[in-house]
């Protein structure tokens, strides 16, 4: 495994947009042909991992065969997440590289909309009956402040604990095991360290190589958890200001030392390796490496038929649990949502023709079948209401019943940066370069940065 990045800032940021450079040139300019829709989307950095090429390369034929003589063309970004967010906004800013069709993830799609980079939809949704379907909180998530909608979202997702079976009953822990605070959760982990050697007890994603995931499938997933879940822990909504580093913030940065600092997780160069996501769904939980993940409810898309790790067995040999709130106040658990959606950039050449692949997508049928594929989380209520959905795979109904105690990020522009501040704090605490009050202090300075000053302290 590859140990931490050492090239510079400036460097590693010319090599990105170089790479941007190159992958854009091949496909040209959304406008180039007219008949043509050309669609980008964030292919997997795992070969063997094909979900979205499969669904799309369906959603092709059906398109062409529907609309003759119009064509598809796929521009894949094959890159991990951080990677992929640079690229795809270095497409944005031309009509010469901007795609008709890209897939944003909502965390970032804010930030997009208030660069200028993306097309609103209001006209086509309101003449599209199936829009009505999208639960409420769905059809927010792709919302501007402007109040314009900018993407169909395909699908949410909740998080939890998975866990081993294998190796909890060597160390001597329940097959039914469901902690009631972050302390139960630790004390697994120093248990499996104890008693089954050679295995990682926890993994929670840290640090900035590994972008998003540190910050919501960890922070957030224990910061959301440090109050009783009436208010946002991250953004005062009625002062309409961020909250600094705060005890549950420093709390939640603890945990994440402990787990580094008692070597509780993978090795450090392990936890900060941009591919380690990879390595957890195709390498640690189906080999029996890996005792607890802190993660998402899409693992399993990497283990169905045809994925290239297929793992059958995974509904037998893992075990699933709601990630507790920290001394177990109500509501007693916790969880983070998000998603992506289907946007049209505001330079792409052919939306008309963008928001009808989107259309073809999206009908009932395609979208469960997506839904099912990616093991995501239905945000049409049709779908969700299907049993051919809730049965069609173990997990779905563990991961759908969340929802009713998920909470959804800040989704304001200066999100992305806040993010990376917490990616910054996480990363000093699990290298041990910072103390957690030291730390804390950094994410504050950097919070009033990203936020002109937009801080309340409490």
């Amino acid at each position: 495994m590859p140990v931490r990045p050492t090239a510079s800032l400036p460097t590693l940021l010319a090599l990105t947009l170089a790479a941007a450079g190159t992958l854009t040139a091949c496909g040209g300019g959304s406008g180039s042909d007219p008949d043509t829709v050309k669609v980008s989307y964030k292919q997997s950095t795992d070969n063997s991992i094909k979900v979205m090429d499969t669904y799309l390369a369906d959603i092709k034929k059906q398109f062409e065969k529907a609309n003759p003589g119009k064509k598809v063309e796929f521009v894949p970004i094959k890159a991990p997440d951080a990677e992929y967010y640079t690229k795809l906004q270095q497409m944005l800013r031309s009509p010469k590289t901007a795609p008709d069709l890209v897939y944003e993830d909502t965390f970032l799609i804010n930030s997009d909309i208030t660069s200028g980079y993306l097309k609103p939809l209001d006209p086509y949704l309101a003449k599209w009956q199936d829009w009505n379907q999208f639960i409420d909180t769905a059809q927010a998530a792709a919302k501007g402040e402007d109040g314009k909608t900018y993407g169909v979202p395909d699908g949410t997702d909740t998080r939890g604990l998975w866990f081993s079976k294998d190796v909890f009953k060597k160390a001597g822990l329940p097959a039914d095991w469901q902690p009631k605070t972050w302390n139960d959760v630790l004390d697994a982990a120093r248990t499996v360290k104890e008693k089954v050697p050679g295995v990682i007890p926890l993994n929670v994603y840290t640090g900035k190589p590994v972008g998003e995931a540190a910050t919501m499938q960890t922070f957030e997933m224990l910061l959301y958890g440090t109050n009783d879940g009436t208010a946002d822990p991250l953004y005062d909504k009625s002062a309409k200001k961020w909250v600094a580093g705060s005890k549950g913030f420093k709390d939640s940065l603890s945990f994440v030392e402990t787990v580094y600092k008692e070597k509780l997780g993978p090795e450090v160069s392990d936890a900060l390796d941009p591919n380690v996501g990879t390595r957890v769904r195709g390498e640690w939980l189906p080999k029996g490496k890996l005792a607890i993940a802190l993660d998402g409810s899409w693992l399993p898309q990497d283990w169905l038929p045809g994925s290239g790790h297929e793992w059958p067995e995974w509904s037998e040999e893992l075990g699933l649990a709601a990630m507790p709130t920290q001394n177990g106040q109500a509501p007693g658990k916790v969880s983070m949502s998000g998603g992506w959606t289907w946007s049209i950039p505001a330079k792409a050449g052919n939306p008309d023709l963008a928001f009808e692949f989107i259309r073809t997508m999206q009908t009932k049928a395609n979208a469960q079948k997506w839904y099912i594929a990616n093991s995501g989380i239905a945000v049409r209520e049709d779908v969700a209401d299907d049993p051919s959905y809730t049965d069609a795979q173990p997990g779905i109904k563990f991961f759908t019943d969340l929802v009713a105690s998920t909470h959804y990020r800040p989704a304001f522009p200066a999100y992305p940066k806040v993010s990376t501040a917490v990616q910054e704090a996480m990363e000093g605490v699990t290298t041990g370069d910072m103390s957690v009050d030291d730390a804390a202090k950094g994410y504050d300075e950097e919070l009033k940065s990203a936020t002109d000053d937009q801080v309340i302290q409490k």
